[in-house]
């Protein structure tokens, strides 16, 4: 083998040395480079991959009664999320945490959906856990590496069942909500307001979410303290005031027969303040915090007598006989009767129009009376004459102008507005056939094309409390309160309708076993007629110290409770004893319960209308 000359030997060896050299330095410049120019960007990096942001749910706003009394507030509670991972992953984690939180199969592929939806966000599994669940899952963190626990507030709603339809309820954001306008800029798990004040003031209620740092390791796995670092703390909501009475909704809660359905609106005479809004059956809202159990759900929609319905601003019925004092109103405005004024025909238990005999709620008549002894025994013929005087086109025109064919303006999510002729059109409309003037006879009493709302009727009595006048009924305490409309009745003419309700409780009157001590009561009796069964049961009631002006308003409806006077009027009487002697210091003596009513009590021969 022929030897290399030492001179070649040498520049092989400069020439491979210089090559490592160029190798080292290039090394050494890429070392430099990431080491020191850019080392903030991987040192940024690596804490992005080290350190995770999850958000921190900012407390609902407090829900305070016009004494400042707590009605929703805010508790402690146990959340459970998996933090993002493939698809597969959370499938495997929900199907370990199945047996600990009692998740099922339906569940986990709901849940499934949601992530797909937006898979950089932790997925909430349970927003309510228990601290014994919470408990388990901390002693399994190494098995169930991506799951994340934390405390976050949990709605709270001290009075239950008592505040159900006024308050609503909550519940995590669905996906169809994400995608509405109104809730921009919510994420995946907020919890927002589903019905009533939590639903109509969600945007005062809801704070601003903060942010939470935690530390993962390579695997996702939450390393140290659950708690991790504040980003950003979380802006709690703003609070809000109501005009609801706390302890009146409660004291309606209690004395409300609970095998019976209705509604009883309570207002102040003062402002149109909603002191109360309660409907029957209720439902607690409590049992939606955390997300309802499907087996409640299940009994809640299916129960036939609807609690998850607000029969106070949503049903709609036969006004019956406290709608004879919009008859009378309007009577008296276009001045087609006086005070004073005696029919032509007195009642002798009914009247013959045309071809028809039209029956009083009397079968043996009231003879002949003056207005206000003709609100004061519900007469139907004095009605039904009034009612002609008036005419069909005339009464349509002012019962909507006084607002029956439409909404109150309550400031709730929803509300269902009055079911009244608009003009004669709408037998045309609805029937196919035009009408008569003795269509103006079943309007005059309440009957005939005619429903609404208690809380529509409410408003009306409301106007009869005041000056004629009367503002939309509304629930925030501090909001802007307008004139909705105007009965346009002298002074004098006000004092003959309340006259004649004064007159419905006193010795003779429809409701006289419902007349309180303490306080001057006027009131009104109705039985709504009801074609699918039992009539429906009316007392719409004006309260207030003797000779000095009304202070509250109160209606109540008794769903297929036939008699005003025997079902609906104590509801009301009792309301009204309550909030008064509340409000003046007397003594709470009105305990006995209307089911004890019953029991020992017997309906007056007379009660009726």
């Amino acid at each position: 083998m022929k030897r290399q000359h030492p001179t070649v030997l040498r520049r092989r060896a400069q020439g491979a040395t210089a090559v490592m050299a160029i190798l080292l330095g290039l090394l050494l410049v890429a070392f430099f480079r990431i080491q020191v120019l850019r080392s903030e960007t991987w040192r940024l990096q690596s804490e992005s991959n080290r350190l995770r942001p999850l958000p921190v749910p900012a407390p609902r706003g407090t829900i305070f009664d016009r004494e400042g009394k707590i009605i929703a507030d805010n508790v402690p509670g146990y959340s459970v999320s998996l933090l993002p991972a493939p698809t597969d992953s959370i499938r495997r984690s929900l199907q370990d945490l199945q047996p600990i939180l009692g998740i099922t199969e339906e569940r986990i592929e709901e849940l499934l959906q949601v992530y797909r939806l937006r898979p950089t966000d932790p997925l909430l599994v349970e927003s309510d856990a228990s601290f014994e669940t919470v408990s388990a899952l901390s002693e399994r963190r190494m098995q169930l590496p991506e799951v994340f626990l934390e405390m976050r507030p949990k709605r709270r709603y001290q009075a239950g069942a008592a505040v159900g339809h006024a308050m609503g309820y909550v519940g995590e954001i669905t996906a169809e909500e994400l995608e509405q306008p109104r809730f921009v800029g919510y994420e995946q798990g907020a919890i927002v307001g589903k019905e009533g004040i939590e639903r109509q003031y969600e945007t005062l209620l809801q704070g601003t979410q903060g942010t939470r740092i935690v530390e993962v390791d390579a695997l996702g796995r939450v390393v140290g303290s659950f708690r991790g670092q504040t980003g950003k703390p979380a802006t709690p909501g703003s609070p809000i005031h109501l005009t609801l009475d706390l302890a009146l909704m409660e004291w309606i809660h209690r004395i409300f027969p609970d095998s019976m359905r209705g509604a009883v609106v309570a207002l102040d005479v003062q402002d149109g303040g909603v002191l109360a809004l309660y409907s029957s059956p209720s439902y607690d809202p409590n049992l939606f915090v955390g997300g309802i159990a499907p087996e409640i759900w299940s009994d809640l929609t299916s129960d036939e007598a609807r609690p998850l319905y607000n029969r106070t601003t949503l049903g709609r019925y036969p006004p019956a006989s406290p709608w004879k004092l919009a008859t009378a109103a309007i009577g008296l405005q276009l001045g087609v009767v006086t005070p004073e004024e005696r029919m032509p025909v007195p009642c002798r238990g009914g009247i013959q129009f045309g071809n028809r005999f039209f029956r009083c709620w009397q079968p043996r008549g009231h003879g002949s009376l003056s207005l206000a002894d003709a609100i004061r025994h519900s007469c139907d013929v004095y009605f039904y004459q009034l009612g002609l005087r008036i005419g069909l086109s005339r009464l349509l025109e002012e019962g909507n102008r006084i607002g029956f064919g439409r909404q109150c303006g309550i400031d709730l999510p929803q509300e269902s507005g009055g079911i009244f002729p608009e003009d004669t059109g709408f037998w045309e409309e609805r029937w196919g056939y035009r009408p008569t003037e003795a269509e103006v006879l079943s309007l005059a009493i309440g009957q005939g094309p005619n429903s609404q709302t208690p809380l529509r009727m409410a408003q009306f009595y409301l106007a009869l409390a005041r000056n004629g006048s009367a503002p939309a009924p509304h629930l925030l305490r501090d909001g802007a309160v307008a004139e909705a409309w105007s009965l346009n009745l002298d002074p004098g003419s006000l004092e003959v309708l309340r006259e004649g309700l004064r007159r419905v409780v006193r010795p003779g009157g429809t409701a006289y076993m419902s007349s309180l001590e303490h306080w001057d009561l006027l009131g009104k009796t109705g039985t709504g007629e009801n074609p699918h069964g039992r009539d429906h049961a009316w007392f719409a009631a004006i309260a207030g110290p003797w000779n000095e002006d009304p202070e509250i308003v109160v209606v109540v409806l008794v769903e297929f409770g036939e008699s005003g006077s025997r079902t609906a009027a104590p509801i009301a009487a009792k309301t009204a004893d309550y909030f008064l002697r509340l409000r003046y210091g007397i003594p709470i003596d009105t305990v006995q319960t209307l089911r004890e009513h019953y029991m020992v009590g017997r309906p007056a021969p007379w009660a009726a209308r």
